[in-house]
């Protein structure tokens, strides 16, 4: 506003010096005084020409100084608005997240309150249960009674189902000659497999073990052994002499080497017509110098003279004479003969027919672990070739393998 008024004072001085200015030139041949007054007049219309140029340069710079004034504030306003937006927005997605989380609220509340009542209802359900529980429970234990004496009487069906209800059968001589049956009882000993050390323990405990009984006849059975070790084998035949209760000594099917030398040197042995028995030389490998080799030549020269002088004698032949029967047999030196044949050869002493077997008192499916053992230890494998094998365990010092084995199934 002041801009304006020191304009307008400036214009009017502005026409005023004009006005004067012409009647300056009037005057102006007319006094000395009236040229000074011009001269001051000039000087002055100069300077009010001065001002007004700086005046209107000063006005300039005011309206460049408005506008950029006018434009910050247009931005400034432009930039309120856009937070005023943003801050709508973000009002609106608050408000919006806000009406979510209080429908959440409402929702849940409602949940709770329908659980609650859930809840509450089932309390009812199960009092309500409870209490025919309660009305049923008389009905239902006297049903579970008679349920549970049904189960015991079923039980002790299924037990008396699972046994013959029969007692083994024990004599004195078990063996009727005319009519070739033998009765077995249960003081007998399983033989089957290989004879190793755990046989010779599995045996020979149990030898002992009826000895500690009573004195009527123990039962070696064997099924098929194709004989094995010769320690072991000779802690059976000593267990079978020291025994106060005769040993018996039965094969079914087959009974080889070492097998064979505890067959035929029982007290009395009993095979089935075709059973196999089969003698043969010893036969092992040995390892070492020529020295060691020798020595071990030595040592079982020394168990064949221990195991098969005996079994020549009950022969009635010489140790030279049996061995040379081996091989006048069979070219490998593996004497063979059937139970009747084997009976000729004193290898057994009766050929038997039947044989009942007393001592199978319990149904064999229910048998438990323990006495479903068997006296063989060796698992079988199979080689790369397709070959199955069983690895015999490892002997015992000065000990050897008497046992059968053409294939090499044994190795």
């Amino acid at each position: 506003m002041k801009l304006k008024t020191a304009a307008a004072a400036l214009a009017l001085f502005s026409l005023a010096a004009a006005a004067a200015a012409q009647t300056a030139a009037v005057k102006s041949d007319e006094d000395p005084e009236l040229k000074s007054m011009k001269a001051q007049f000039d000087k002055l219309s100069y300077s009010n020409k001065t001002a007004e140029e700086n005046a209107k340069a000063k006005m300039r710079e005011i309206d460049f100084e408005l506008q950029k004034i006018s434009l910050e504030n247009k931005l400034a306003a432009e930039k309120n608005k856009k937070e005023i937006y943003d801050l709508t927005q973000k009002l609106e997605k608050l408000k919006t997240e806000n009406d979510l989380k209080n429908e959440e609220i409402r929702s849940a509340a409602l949940a709770y309150t329908r659980e609650k009542n859930d809840i509450e209802m089932e309390l009812k359900r199960m009092e309500l249960a409870e209490k025919k529980a309660r009305n049923e429970n008389e009905i239902l234990k006297a049903k579970l009674e008679k349920l549970k004496t049904e189960i015991e009487l079923r039980d002790k069906k299924d037990d008396w189902k699972k046994q013959s209800n029969t007692d083994p059968k024990y004599y004195d001589y078990p063996f009727n000659e005319k009519s070739r049956e033998l009765v077995l009882s249960d003081r007998r000993i399983a033989l089957n497999g290989p004879i190793v050390r755990d046989t010779a323990d599995y045996v020979t405990e149990r030898i002992h073990y009826f000895n500690n009984i009573s004195t009527q006849p123990i039962f070696i059975v064997i099924d098929n052994s194709p004989g094995g070790s010769v320690m072991s084998g000779y802690r059976i035949l000593k267990a079978m002499d020291s025994s106060k209760a005769p040993v018996y000594v039965v094969v079914k099917s087959f009974a080889a080497s070492m097998a064979a030398v505890i067959t035929t040197m029982a007290k009395k042995s009993f095979v089935y017509p075709n059973a196999i028995i089969l003698h043969h030389q010893m036969s092992t490998m040995n390892w070492g110098n020529m020295t060691q080799l020798k020595e071990q030549l030595e040592w079982a020269k020394e168990w064949e003279k221990r195991l098969h002088t005996p079994v020549a004698k009950k022969m009635g032949i010489s140790m030279d004479e049996f061995r040379r029967k081996m091989y006048e047999k069979n070219s490998d030196g593996d004497w063979q003969e059937f139970g009747d044949n084997a009976v000729n050869y004193k290898w057994a002493d009766y050929i038997v027919d039947r044989i009942e077997e007393t001592s199978f008192v319990k149904n064999p499916d229910y048998k438990t672990l323990e006495a479903s053992k068997k006296a063989s230890y060796c698992e079988e494998k199979m080689d790369e070739k397709g070959q199955r094998y069983v690895n015999l365990p490892r002997l015992e010092p000065f000990d050897f393998y008497f046992i059968y084995n053409p294939d090499r199934y044994y190795r």
